[in-house]
Parts: C-alpha cells; sequence; structure tokens
C-alpha cells in the first residue's frame, strides 16, 4: 500500500464514526499534492444535500482526530466538502447510483476521432463501462474498457 493509499485509508477510518454522528455518508477521500502543497480531500455526501454547517462540524471533528492520532507526515491542508453537482464517479458504490443518468466521459486516447462522451450510464463491471448515446440519427450503446476512461463525471444540465 503506497504512503497515499495508507493516509485515504487510516483517515476514513477515523471519519467514518464522525460521519455517522453527523448523518453524512463518505463520498470520497483523496491525498493530493498540488504545487508544493499537500491536500487531504474528504468528500461528504447526503440525500438532501450537504450544507456548509455539515462541513464545518465534520472537519472540526476530524482535524481534532487527525491531530491526535498525527500519522500523516507531510504538512497538508484539509478540506471538507460536498462533492457537487458534476461529480466524478470514481468507485463501483458510485458508479452503482448513478445508473441511468446522463455522464460525461473522457478518454485517454481518441475512440472513433473522440474523447469526449455523454450518454445515459447503463451498465459497469470490473473492466467495462457501457453507456447509451443518442445522436439525431441513431442510439447507440459503447461500452468503454475502464483503463481507457480518464474521468466519468455526472452531467451538469443547466
Amino acid at each position: 500500500m503506497s504512503k497515499k493509499e495508507n493516509y485515504e485509508a487510516r483517515t476514513e477510518e477515523l471519519l467514518k464514526p464522525i460521519a455517522g454522528a453527523n448523518h453524512v455518508e463518505i463520498y470520497d477521500i483523496e491525498y493530493v499534492k498540488e504545487g508544493s502543497d499537500w491536500y487531504l480531500r474528504c468528500y461528504i455526501d447526503k440525500a438532501e444535500g450537504v450544507s456548509i454547517d455539515d462541513c464545518e462540524a465534520v472537519s472540526r471533528a476530524l482535524s481534532d482526530e487527525l491531530d491526535r492520532t498525527d500519522f500523516i507526515e507531510d504538512a497538508y491542508i484539509l478540506e471538507v466538502s460536498s462533492p457537487g453537482l458534476g461529480r466524478q464517479l470514481k468507485k463501483d458504490k458510485h458508479l452503482k447510483k448513478s445508473l441511468g443518468q446522463e455522464v460525461d466521459i473522457k478518454t485517454y486516447k481518441p475512440i472513433n476521432g473522440s474523447k469526449d462522451f455523454t450518454g445515459i450510464l447503463k451498465a459497469f463491471d470490473e473492466g467495462t463501462v457501457t453507456v447509451e448515446t443518442v445522436s439525431e440519427k441513431e442510439t447507440e450503446e459503447i461500452r468503454f474498457d475502464r483503463k481507457e476512461i480518464a474521468t466519468i463525471k455526472l452531467t451538469l444540465d443547466f
């Protein structure tokens, strides 16, 4: 397990009881370096949406636990927030919850001349993701190899 994975897993264990006490679910945790700074980002969610008060309560409690356990060697910035409307779908639990919704997929390399696809998330398994795209001429199901996908996000409708 890498340092990043270890920090994320240990943070998730600390966050579980805090999330439960605040009636939110853990959406994702990431430990990333941007420029010269490290960030520990915790995304929380709930059915009716996350408020600033939810983020503040979880952040204060988690900060206290992180200070108490002090297992992260680097200086870092703690952020607690909602995953947002155009949330990234990184894990199987995110994909499962989003079946039937419209998603935007970006691939690493062009497929049939394009790296950007929008469609309804129809299915997924360990190795693939299937979306249904609709054009003026036809409806088509496209199956992507998960290794080809750079990002999958919920589509934002404005």
